[in-house]
């Protein structure tokens, strides 16, 4: 059974202190977004994804500037960075600041950051798992702008990504002020909310790399990883993530391991723990997700060849001798006859 992170994100009093800056009314926005208006009174909050989203969109709701989500992203103080924040700061360039943020993200919201490099850009994602569709406007404008702002603030220079994609439709309003802000012209109508940054930018150095602040910081958020993750749940995690990643590609070790947090050798160790490998691993996915498409689904062969990610039709068949022992069309017969 495939073991799900906990649904619980914690809101941080640093966090709140900057929302009372800002000049919100906690207890209005957090009755306006259906929780107790109470919440923040002990200082230190823990509210699901949806409820999270509730709050973003009550802050919406109460404040008509349009720009709110940039300013909460690149205005605030380096002593309201969360921890994954602060490891990335301070980091030697910003590919290591990409890597960290991803890394400790997890420790305090089930929220994974996928980056993407390739064509001479890396390209970087916001995904939060449990929940469907996508983040609010205003938190997805948040979250690229203090990405934005750590690029700028730990170079010492104004970075400007080479685009900003956005699933929302376009408006002028939306428009002007997202250019104005990011230096780019954005993309309405995407398919996902990204913003993508020329791939020569991961290797610039931090003015802000402090090695000292580091190695305090690095052992216990390692430790803190490693409570959370025991070896079985990172095989199940794997299982869930090529599940979700069978979409007409065969996802890599690379990229599974940088969906979960982990290197490629450390997937690799936990894979052998575990008894098995990144193949093995894939087609048993493959082997059970082939058998639900041919069962439930009028897909022919060939699509479902393709939604595992075999290059031909003749690759799945093969694979799918080895494993039932006979073809997918014949099995699929077997199984209506069965039935």
């Amino acid at each position: 059974m495939t073991q799900r992170p906990p649904d619980l994100i914690v809101v941080p009093a640093v966090m709140q202190q900057r929302l009372r800056l800002l000049g919100f009314d906690t207890q209005s926005m957090l009755r306006r977004a259906g929780l107790p208006a109470d919440l923040f009174a002990s200082g230190k909050a823990r509210i699901t994804t949806r409820q999270m989203f509730a709050v973003w969109d009550a802050l919406a709701a109460m404040n008509p500037d349009p720009a709110l989500g940039l300013r909460i992203g690149a205005e605030g103080a380096t002593e309201h960075y969360d921890i994954a924040s602060i490891a990335a700061l301070h980091s030697p360039n910003f590919g290591e600041a990409l890597q960290r943020l991803s890394r400790f993200k997890r420790l305090t919201c089930p929220e994974v950051i996928r980056i993407e490099r390739g064509d001479g850009e890396v390209r970087v994602r916001f995904h939060w798992f449990l929940v469907e569709g996508h983040s609010p406007q205003l938190l997805t404008d948040g979250t690229f702008a203090s990405v934005l702002e750590l690029a700028r603030r730990g170079t010492g220079t104004r970075v400007v990504p080479r685009r900003v994609e956005l699933v929302r439709a376009h408006t002028s309003a939306q428009a002007a002020m997202l250019g104005a802000h990011f230096g780019c012209a954005p993309r309405f109508g995407a398919a996902a909310d990204v913003i993508v940054f020329d791939e020569a930018l991961l290797a610039q150095p931090f003015v802000t790399h402090n090695q000292d602040l580091l190695a305090v910081l690095l052992p216990g958020l390692e430790a803190a990883l490693a409570a959370q993750t025991p070896a079985g749940s990172l095989l199940d995690q794997a299982r869930a993530v090529l599940g979700r990643s069978l979409r007409g590609e065969r996802p890599s070790i690379q990229t599974v391991a940088a969906e979960l947090c982990v290197s490629t050798r450390t997937l690799q160790r936990r894979l052998e723990e575990a008894g098995t490998s990144y193949q093995r691993l894939l087609d048993e996915v493959r082997h059970q997700a082939a058998r639900q498409l041919l069962e439930d689904t009028q897909l022919e062969a060939g699509e479902i060849a393709f939604v595992l990610g075999f290059e031909e039709l003749n690759s799945f068949t093969r694979a799918f001798r080895g494993w039932e022992g006979t073809t997918p069309a014949r099995w699929r017969t077997a199984q209506a006859r069965a039935s």
